[in-house]
């Protein structure tokens, strides 16, 4: 048993003389349960030691790269068709049950992140799902605004929509996943990178905010914030032999003010001295008196003691073997962000050995390691911050922009009704950043229009959410392969989340049927075009008409007009073929007309004949 345990303990002695190599580290998105996206090249990276071989298998095939210097790697994998689930081998890493179909970047606010457990009275079925053949994945929350980071955050994994696990799900992105593989039957795989509460502005990077200022953050300034926040002393000036002999000297005990120095931050300080042969490698105390505000103490380079403010007295061991014969060196590093730093009269400074005592006071050299002064220059520049754009987009974008998606489904707008003036802008800087982040200048978009919220008015009144919803129709009209679902009819008065995310998630799909797969579908409810003023009527044109104009529920309302006063009266409005006519006894030299223009126009009922809302809209630029 002895010898055993001696070739052993051999053996063990051997292999820990070997190289030991670093296991090949994955993105948290590569992993159980992923699904791919088919029909287009197919990135797989991830980091290792630089110069290691990695080796990606999958279907048979393998792929062969190398970690470069910096350690990241990645390999390109052929178009794969719909199918699974497969494995995806990456050396000793195997990951299972993966499949291959379409997936959806879900991005935006509360309502893309609704937790689908809210859902289960309304819509019973989510109980007993049993689809393995779609799956989820939810970013977990990282707002960095100062930095693109290369990893998103936690460790979150990917769900299937079977029971025992539906209950992860969000719940728009489970109806669109059911909806969308009832239709298509491929795999469907649902990315949400979503956060309750969070603006437009977040989700978009900085040089795409650049026509924003207040969104910016001045780069330069911060740079040079940060070399100026940064200790110059910090790991050099501590050392025994650091060149000094160009620092200015000051009197201690006293304050820095008493000696001409006017700093707000941090101060080093150095002294020589000299010790007995008798004190030579043996252990002394060292007494440092009191000292303003917070320091780190250091004999011959080696760490003694620090206090983080300043009542305490300093009393500090010299461990055996520090101390030396001829030049030894005392350095303190003392910080006073409030300015003054100083050593206090009356106190004893000195190194107590056995065999005699090394007086502290009188001459000390100096050199300012930081001035906060200089970091208070850049805080005009820098004053907006915590206030600026691209967080979201930094720490839950960026990241994964590798993972190859079909297209995305944004649902946001609330948190911007108050500035909607300049929400048009931003979706577009949105779109384009995004196309540009995953090179693909058409990469499909389908928009959520806000639904009604709040209570409802007598009178024609002016909405944030209304010009909301008008940013995202013209976003849908001006740019291609956008589709845009009209959801007024599916909101909770009293609720800014409503439940009824399976209606929005059709109303979606069905965009995606027209613009993603290119179906000959009617996708959208009628769409203003322009309009005629014809005496005391105005006369509305549309596209997207559809197999015709209707009402749903017989007459036309929430249609409002007004002359050159501006004041909206409700109007009477008419379908004649394909046009709407608007008019009002009140109102003998109308200028304008508004549909469906409130926070909550859930009356509002103008559709086609396939049954889709027409989206609001207003004839004026008021």
């Amino acid at each position: 048993m002895k010898m055993r345990g001696l070739l052993g303990m051999a053996l063990l002695l051997a292999m820990g003389s070997q190289p030991v190599m670093a296991k090949v580290r994955l993105p948290k998105l590569v992993s159980d349960k992923m699904v791919l996206q088919r029909d287009t090249d197919l990135k797989i990276w991830g980091w290792a030691d630089a110069g290691e071989k990695v080796t990606v298998r999958m279907q048979g095939n393998y792929y062969e790269t190398e970690a470069d210097k910096n350690g990241n790697w990645e390999v390109t994998l052929p178009p794969q068709q719909a199918g699974g689930p497969y494995l995806l081998e990456v050396n000793e890493i195997v990951i299972r049950d993966v499949l291959v179909g379409d997936v959806w970047l879900c991005s935006g606010q509360s309502n893309q992140e609704t937790p689908i457990h809210r859902l289960t009275e309304m819509f019973p079925e989510i109980n007993v799902s049993n689809n393995h053949m779609i799956r989820h994945y939810k970013v977990p929350t990282q707002d960095i605004k100062e930095t693109l980071a290369e990893e998103i955050a936690g460790n979150a994994v990917w769900h299937s929509g079977v029971a025992s696990e539906v209950m992860n799900w969000t719940a728009l992105a489970y109806f669109y996943a059911q909806e969308a593989y009832a239709k298509t039957k491929v795999p469907q795989g649902m990315l949400v990178s979503s956060l309750g509460g969070s603006a437009i502005e977040s989700w978009v990077s900085q040089e795409h905010l650049k026509e924003f200022p207040r969104l910016v953050l001045d780069k330069e300034a911060l740079e040079l914030m940060n070399q100026a926040s940064k200790d110059q002393g910090e790991g050099k000036w501590n050392q025994l032999n650091w060149d000094d002999s160009d620092w200015e000297t000051m009197q201690m005990p006293g304050t820095w003010r008493e000696n001409g120095v006017n700093v707000r931050g941090t101060v080093w300080l150095r002294k020589d001295f000299e010790i007995p042969e008798a004190m030579e490698g043996r252990h002394a105390r060292l007494a440092m008196g009191t000292l303003v505000h917070n320091d780190a103490v250091f004999v011959n380079g080696v760490y003694v003691g620090s206090t983080g403010y300043e009542y305490p007295p300093r009393r500090y061991q010299i461990p055996a073997g520090v101390l030396r014969k001829g030049k030894n060196t005392i350095a303190v590093r003392l910080n006073a962000p409030a300015g003054n730093g100083e050593f206090i009269k009356d106190k004893p400074y000195k190194i107590i050995g056995d065999a005699a005592e090394i007086d502290l006071t009188g001459t000390w050299k100096y050199k300012v390691g930081l001035d906060l002064a200089e970091v208070s220059k850049y805080a005009e520049r820098l004053k907006n911050r915590q206030s600026v754009g691209s967080g979201l987009y930094n720490g839950m974008i960026y990241p994964i922009r590798h993972y190859r998606v079909k297209g995305a489904i944004w649902y946001q707008g609330e948190s911007n009704a108050g500035r909607s003036h300049e929400y048009g802008a931003l979706m577009s800087a949105l779109i384009t950043n995004w196309r540009e982040l995953w090179q693909k200048p058409e990469l499909p978009f389908l928009l959520v229009q806000l639904p009604n919220f709040m209570e409802k008015h007598e009178k024609p009144t002016d909405s944030g959410w209304a010009r909301i919803r008008e940013a995202q129709l013209n976003t849908f009209k001006t740019t291609p392969n956008t589709a845009l679902a009209v959801t007024y009819d599916v909101g909770e008065w009293n609720d800014i989340h409503p439940l009824n995310k399976k209606a929005v998630a059709q109303r979606l799909f069905l965009g995606a049927r027209k613009v993603v797969y290119g179906e000959k579908v009617t996708h959208s409810g009628p769409v203003y075009k322009d309009m005629k003023i014809e005496g005391d009527k105005i006369v509305i044109s549309f596209t997207e008409t559809g197999r015709g104009l209707m009402a749903k529920g017989g007459t036309l309302k929430h249609f409002a007009i007004a002359g050159e006063d501006k004041q909206f009266v409700w109007a009477e409005a008419v379908i004649r073929g394909n046009k709407v006519v608007v008019s009002s006894k009140s109102v003998k030299n109308p200028v304008a007309v508004r549909y469906a223009w409130s926070d909550n126009p859930d009356e509002a009922n103008l559709c086609n004949k396939e049954g889709l809302l027409a989206s609001p809209f207003r004839t004026d630029n008021w």
